[in-house]
């Protein structure tokens, strides 16, 4: 129970992390008519796929945008287009309205809407790249960036994506429906994990009538024991860390910080999530780097991370949908602004409980997909009649849930925006 609680604790101060650089950078976005140009340049390619695909004319613009026809449905169409948006949108009011994690639920989404994991995690890595470059998300302001700590822990970032989009590509290679598997399998258990603590967090703070702090709490400057043991294992080179905020500073060898590095990159060679929501609990829980450094370090890594798995792992081959990832990152950029708004009319015991919920809503999808898949590759003895029905109860009650939610949140900030509007005069 202790190492279940310390670990709920962990990814939920990962998530709560992650979400707030995704808050800032949308902030980053909307407020530069620059980068709304560009995101409107970027989507043009799009409309002109439309009106070819539409005419018969330049069937190649198509498959460009869309990747390879063999990863269906990897073909243009609006409605793709509009699918994506969505997703994106119901994403994004998680993030800004919850604080922690929306992009968890992405990869299922894509998936739930008969995308190929492969293609699924591929391009949700490019939707993050894409944002982490358009957001102006390295300077000082976010936190002190430890140039020396971030490009040490980015060797084995690089080591970690490589791998992770090489077990991906092979999977898929061996069998289509083996990778949808498998990263149907790293989904559900990590969802059920941070699901379920969510959930059990959410009841003991509601019974204990406190709101708490929805993103598990933070590390100043402190040390716990695991960090002080790591840190006096002198095994050089030693980086150092911290000068400005402890005397004389901090040092810890560079093993640990690839192997850590190595970690990151896995997960988001694997799941597409960036690897930042694994970032935060290692470097302040683990290595003991306060969390002023680790803000600044963590969003210099999402870039450098989420690029080299996107572009060397998946774009290369054939594993990006541009449709998809632009119609995400639209949406996002609005639901993330709709649901931080929110948040300032809504207790924070609700919105706890509506993360665990929305969570949970994507652990469901997942696990009740993993029989159908199961039975395909003949691992378990199940029909594809009954596969089928079991996938089809986990989309409807994963699009139920965040339907639900998104209508809710989307409900409230209209029917406060003159209590907003008031809140901004003063």
């Amino acid at each position: 129970m202790r190492f279940f609680n310390q670990w709920g604790r962990f990814m939920m101060a990962g998530a709560g992390a992650l979400a707030q650089w995704e808050i800032n950078n949308a902030k980053s976005i909307v407020s530069s008519r620059k980068k709304l140009m560009l995101i409107a340049l970027m989507v043009i390619p799009i409309i002109i796929g439309g009106i070819a695909f539409a005419d018969d004319i330049g069937p190649v613009l198509p498959d460009l945008l869309g990747g390879k026809k063999a990863y269906s449905p990897a073909f243009y169409s609006v409605g793709i287009f509009f699918v994506s948006i969505a997703i994106g949108m119901g994403a994004g009011l998680i993030t800004g309205c919850i604080g922690a994690g929306g992009g968890f639920i992405i990869a299922p989404a894509l998936m739930s809407a008969g995308i190929k994991g492969i293609l699924a995690v591929g391009t949700d890595l490019f939707h993050i790249f894409a944002k982490a470059i358009m957001g102006s998300v390295i300077h000082r302001k976010l936190g002190n960036v430890s140039v020396p700590l971030a490009v040490v822990f980015l060797i084995g970032a690089v080591v970690g994506a490589t791998a992770g989009g090489l077990i991906n590509r092979i999977l898929y290679e061996i069998n289509p429906v083996l990778s949808d598997a498998f990263i149907t399998s790293v989904y559900s258990l990590m969802l059920g994990f941070l699901g379920f603590y969510a959930l059990i967090d959410f009841l003991r703070s509601r019974k204990a009538g406190g709101g708490g702090d929805a993103h598990g709490g933070t590390e100043g400057a402190e040390l716990g024991a695991m960090s002080r043991n790591l840190q006096a294992i002198n095994f050089p080179p030693m980086v150092k860390f911290d000068q400005d905020l402890v005397p004389g500073g901090r040092q810890i060898s560079w093993i640990f910080l690839v192997l850590s590095g190595a970690l990151v990159g896995l997960a988001a060679g694997i799941m597409g999530v960036g690897g930042g929501f694994l970032t935060f609990p290692i470097f302040v829980y683990v290595l003991g780097v306060s969390s002023m450094t680790t803000v600044g370090t963590d969003i210099f890594q999402i870039v450098f991370t989420a690029g080299f798995a996107s572009v060397s792992q998946y774009a290369i081959y054939g594993f990006i949908f541009y449709t998809l990832a632009m119609g995400m990152l639209i949406g996002s950029l609005l639901g993330i602004q709709i649901g931080a708004l929110v948040t300032k009319v809504v207790p924070g015991i609700t919105i706890r409980g509506f993360y665990a919920m929305a969570v949970l809503a994507g652990f469901m999808n997942r696990i009740f997909a993993l029989p159908g898949k199961l039975g395909e590759m003949g691992v378990i003895p199940i029909s594809p009649a009954f596969g089928s029905i079991l996938n089809d109860i986990g989309i409807w009650l994963f699009f139920i849930v965040i339907g639900g939610f998104s209508v809710w949140v989307i409900g409230t900030f209209l029917k406060n925006i003159p209590a907003l509007k008031r809140e901004e005069v003063k």
